[in-house]
């Protein structure tokens, strides 16, 4: 598409209609003298006498090539654009953020695969959470690793590749054996604060108690809720086990209720895809579409065609010229 960025421009177009019938003429004035054998020298000389007056006459080009060269002017100031066609983005309007517990107790094989084989806990939630973030393709998605204490494994992305090879190369205890539930979430909220997104979700995987967390789940979920942060809690396990890996099912259904989100427990690999398909569905996709369209200036075309047309026109006139006074001294 083609459209001009200044059109008001083309209000200076009949500027020199008007100075043409309203400005007087261009006159120069040059010096005469008055002889009294004045028909003696046209007898003698073969001349025919003329008007003192001389009108400059344009030549054919001239009268074609002024106005069009002042026409192409008015168009380069105008700025002609070449408008294309419209290109869409699509960008993520939800940060999802994902912490893993990595404690000891996560390495038990108490999860099987769809042909009944014993997988460990942490790899059967690294087997769902690749299925997750496929999925998930408009949420930028993040990583957090816990233990003893929480580390960001990969940052807030839209490369979800190299989200899913982070999580890949997590192992048990990498993080220590305890397991800080409170911490977790805090890096989580500290995290958010840097999220250009209002969509901001929180999924915590954990099989065990917090066991001495700066601050206690419930009192980071508060905080979590302030922020606009909805967590979503996913007990692993079973719940009557004791020690540290018992299962505080309680603070983890507290939890997620005090942001107004939910709580699941699962006990197998199945139950543990049918919870994100849950959330999933909790969590719908949303996602912004930027549509612009690209514009380039075509200004410097008419430029070039006046420019060149002087260039040829000025060098063609003065050869001419030069022709018509050899022709004529020859005469």
């Amino acid at each position: 598409m083609f459209e001009f960025a200044n059109p008001w421009i083309f209000v200076v177009l009949p500027l020199p209609v008007l100075v043409y019938y309203f400005s007087p003429a261009y006159q120069e004035s040059q010096d005469s003298i008055r002889v009294p054998f004045f028909q003696r020298l046209v007898t003698l000389t073969g001349k025919t006498p003329q008007k003192g007056a001389v009108i400059l006459r344009r030549v054919l080009f001239q009268k074609f090539w002024v106005p069009t060269s002042w026409l192409l002017l008015v168009c380069a100031l105008a700025k002609p654009l070449w408008v294309g066609e419209a290109i869409e983005h699509t960008q993520s309007a939800r940060d999802l953020m994902i912490a893993v517990d990595l404690s000891g107790s996560m390495e038990i094989t108490d999860f099987a695969t769809a042909d009944g084989k014993g997988i460990s806990r942490l790899e059967a939630v690294k087997q769902v959470l690749g299925e997750f973030a496929e999925q998930r393709e408009h949420d930028r998605l993040g990583l957090i690793v816990f233990g003893d204490s929480p580390y960001l494994q990969a940052p807030f992305t839209d490369d979800h590749k190299t989200w899913l090879a982070l999580l890949e190369e997590t192992e048990i205890a990498m993080a220590g054996q305890s397991t800080m539930f409170g911490d977790a979430i805090g890096l989580a909220i500290k995290l958010f604060e840097t999220s250009e997104t209002e969509n901001r979700v929180l999924i915590v995987l954990t099989d065990g108690n917090d066991t001495g967390s700066k601050m206690p789940p419930v009192e980071a979920a508060k905080v979590a809720s302030h922020k606009q942060v909805t967590i979503y809690t996913i007990a692993i396990g079973d719940p009557e086990s004791a020690g540290e890996e018992a299962l505080d099912l309680d603070v983890i259904e507290a939890v997620a209720e005090a942001t107004g989100g939910a709580s699941y427990h699962a006990l197998d690999r199945t139950q543990l895809q049918q919870i994100y398909k849950d959330i999933a569905a909790l969590e719908p996709e949303t996602y912004e579409t930027l549509s612009y369209r690209p514009r380039f200036s075509l200004h410097h075309y008419p430029l070039v065609i006046v420019i060149s047309g002087y260039i040829l026109f000025f060098p063609l006139m003065t050869l001419l010229a030069q022709f018509r006074k050899r022709r004529d001294a020859h005469v």
